[in-house]
């Protein structure tokens, strides 16, 4: 049989055709009316994507960039911030904090885990400045408690900023930025937006914008000021990636036509989407025999997390998925490499998509002879396809 390379992974994600032609028919330099037209749209859509009134910055970098750029701007050497971690990427927020210079005050929980409430109320001090914490966290398929933490943070009369690293939960997780008063979400072009890696954008609130004025840490490409000071203007600080940005403006444009032409309708499409596919993945991997990694009630739709069967590797898996579909997922990351693996349904995945990687890995089960007591074909694609009824009976 021939093998198409499917992506299932959490970043990046699968192509948009329509942002592909887009990229190759960006031939306009940056500093025209023709670039400012484009830029200033894309930027207003981002807030509509993102469920903003407060303005979004677009960085050409990773979202490490624009991780960064959130330390840098909105703290000082000193100040004491807060890291809630249970992953690799919430470690990554600790890294970050103490590289500029911050007393990081950190709650740790084991990967596949997240925190309580109560847990962030007790290492919450008067004096803390800053909150960082993930939406989701991709690397172990595990969603935290945003709403509850800004609750906290009010219900405390916390002067702390509440910043968010939201890469893979916008377009998987319905957020509410200002309704849940969040100070910073933090977005990635790889993700959700169905583009290729290179691109972040920052939705910032006022109050976080007013604290950049009494903040100072060293920035410079990153300077979260200079770059809403041009965008006002239609423009980036800097050379933006041209090709990128009309790509994106592409991809908010289909996710609008999703909704019927309403993007806000499109955004809540897409993660209901992701909803789905995440729900179909888990009914099929329970009735595999696999367990999940996240705990019940706190699974991301971002990307799946689950254990392979007791004394495999999971690399087994993601080797077998690979070698025999050309299906790419992803492996455990840090601690968990060898213990879990990831399948994404972030952005362009869909009901097909979803039914054909749960297909695949029935026939890697087989051929890779899986102890999996009680398992035969079709006992995932059973269990996926009467998740979908359910979900969309009424749809």
């Amino acid at each position: 049989m021939i093998r198409k390379t499917r992506l299932f992974t959490p970043g990046p994600t699968p192509l948009l055709p329509a942002a592909q032609f887009a990229m190759a028919a960006a031939d306009i330099h940056h500093r025209t009316p023709e670039f400012r037209a484009l830029y200033t749209r894309v930027l207003a859509q981002l807030k509509e994507f993102v469920g903003t009134v407060n303005d979004v910055i677009i960085l050409s970098s990773g979202g490490t960039g624009a991780m960064e750029a959130s330390v840098s701007n909105l703290t000082s050497p000193g100040d004491r911030v807060l890291v809630l971690t249970a992953g690799k990427f919430g470690e990554r927020w600790t890294s970050l904090t103490k590289a500029f210079g911050c007393q990081a005050d950190v709650v740790e929980k084991p990967y596949g885990q997240t925190f309580t409430l109560d847990e962030v109320k007790a290492a919450l001090k008067p004096e803390t400045r800053a909150v960082f914490v993930q939406a989701t966290e991709s690397s172990t398929g595990v969603r935290h408690d945003i709403k509850g933490i800004a609750e906290l943070l009010k219900a405390e009369k916390s002067e702390a900023l509440l910043i968010v690293d939201a890469i893979t939960g916008l377009g998987t997780t319905h957020l509410d930025m200002d309704g849940w008063g969040v100070d910073v979400f933090i977005g990635g072009s790889q993700k959700a937006v169905m583009i290729p890696p290179g691109l972040s954008y920052l939705a910032i609130s006022a109050r976080a914008w007013d604290r950049m004025e009494s903040t100072h840490n060293p920035r410079y490409y990153f300077d979260l000021r200079k770059e809403r000071k041009n965008a006002a203007k239609g423009e980036s600080a800097y050379t933006p990636s041209v090709a990128l940005i009309a790509a994106l403006g592409a991809s908010l444009d289909y996710i609008a036509g999703q909704g019927g032409g309403n993007l806000v309708e499109g955004r809540k499409k897409l993660v209901d989407n992701a909803e789905t596919c995440a729900a179909m993945t888990r009914s099929a991997a329970t009735a595999m025999g696999l367990k999940l990694f996240a705990p019940v009630g706190y699974e991301a739709a971002a990307a799946t997390a689950i254990l392979p069967p007791d004394g495999t590797d999971s690399g087994v898996i993601v080797k077998g998925l690979k070698s025999q579909f050309a299906a790419i997922v992803t492996d455990g990351q840090g601690e968990m490499k060898g213990h879990l693996f990831r399948i994404a349904h972030i952005g362009f995945f869909d009901y097909m998509d979803t039914i054909a990687i749960i297909g695949a890995l029935e026939q890697v089960a087989i051929a890779a002879k899986l102890p999996l007591p009680g398992f035969a074909f079709g006992n995932g694609l059973i269990a996926a396809q009467k998740t979908f009824a359910e979900l969309t009976a009424t749809k």
